[in-house]
């Protein structure tokens, strides 16, 4: 085993975990991971909660108590995962405390059904930061048109925020805008902008997924020679708009008053595709100042066999525009893509939700207990 993980930790990128269950926190593997795979924080989302609730492990205890109060199937829902975000914040704060802020991080998402629509979003927000009561929590809110003024809002009332399923590089730019402006509020309100922190999590693996569907449809050798680059392109652009946004005037006014600069994350790294290498969304993205959330096949991977060899990202920009234009020539619609990948994945984390809240409800009835 190489120690790929920790040259990637020195390069200056985070590694987070994508994935959480009451089971990886009790059996200590949480613990076990930031000590041995540098392990510096934790992300998730409606899919992971249901993974690890559908498979029952640890839950029933707490489920059988929700049962005997009565409670709703969302309010016993909203109870678990909250204790599970709760648990593994308090497992990450020394990283936190030892980070001033910047890592030991856990985010939990709002209810992806209030995507579309700013104020509950907003509330939902404020709700979940009160519940989970751990300042190394980050509140993560979908990058949809509605998103990005509830991002605003919540950055301005000094909740930190995990931006999520952003796939477009215009997207991004309205994202960082929407942070800065919320920092501009919180200044203005006379908060401690040292304490608000933000990533910003750009999907990587689901851009690949889209178009190299649409490159196999057209079949031809120029079709088949741009498989696999467009992901790793579009996020190197990603970074290199984050060194220009976060190079301007308009920064400089908000890191003068002790602002944090809103890191990119790179989301969805797994590799969905065998015929490339397992460890591609993590060698090729290697950049200062970045998070890597990794399911844990690819920490291990990345672990085992990684190429981690310096920054693969400053100096690629052209090379990255290239790859993007090469695809739009065939005729593939960047902006078409990033679309319809932000509605699946609104669309995907709504379907988990409600599924999780099925099974639930399911299992509050059965270890309801039987009137006498």
């Amino acid at each position: 085993m190489t120690d790929a993980l920790k040259r990637l930790s020195d390069e200056g990128v985070a590694i987070w975990l994508d994935d959480l269950s009451r089971k990886r926190i009790t059996s200590g593997n949480l613990a076990e991971l930031m000590d041995q795979q540098h392990v510096v924080g934790v992300t998730t989302n409606p899919s992971i909660f249901q993974k690890a609730i559908s498979g029952g492990d640890g839950y029933e205890p707490q489920l059988r108590d929700l049962a005997t109060r009565g409670v709703t199937t969302e309010e016993a829902l909203r109870m678990i995962t909250t204790a599970d975000v709760r648990d593994a914040a308090d497992v990450l704060r020394p990283v936190f405390d030892e980070t001033q802020g910047q890592d030991g991080r856990v985010s939990i998402e709002v209810d992806p059904r209030l995507a579309h629509s700013t104020a509950a979003t907003v509330a939902e927000a404020k709700q979940l930061a009160w519940l989970v009561d751990r300042p190394n929590t980050f509140i993560k809110i979908p990058a949809t048109r509605a998103g990005l003024p509830a991002i605003t809002e919540t950055i301005a009332r000094g909740i930190s925020v995990n931006v999520t399923l952003i796939f477009s590089l215009a997207r991004y730019r309205e994202v960082m805008d929407a942070y800065l402006s919320g920092l501009e509020k919180a200044n203005a309100a006379g908060l401690d902008l040292s304490k608000i922190y933000s990533v910003a999590s750009f999907f990587v693996s689901r851009v690949d997924t889209e178009i190299d569907k649409r490159l196999d449809a057209l079949g031809t050798d120029e079709a088949k020679a741009a498989r696999g680059k467009a992901a790793v392109a579009n996020a190197r652009l990603a970074y290199e708009a984050y060194e220009d946004v976060f190079g301007t005037d308009r920064w400089a006014a908000l890191d003068r008053a002790q602002a944090n600069k809103q890191r990119p994350l790179w989301a969805s790294t797994g590799v969905k595709d065998p015929a490339y290498r397992d460890t591609m969304y993590v060698d090729d993205l290697v950049a200062p100042h970045t998070v890597n959330t990794m399911p844990e096949a690819t920490l291990d991977a990345v672990a085992e066999h990684g190429s981690v060899t310096g920054d693969t990202v400053k100096g690629t920009y052209d090379q990255a525009r290239a790859d993007l234009e090469a695809v739009e020539k065939l005729g593939i619609s960047y902006d078409d893509v990033v679309q319809v990948l932000e509605d699946e994945g609104v669309e995907k984390f709504e379907k988990a939700w409600t599924d999780l809240l099925k099974s639930t409800e399911a299992e509050l009835k059965r270890l309801a207990p039987s009137e006498d």
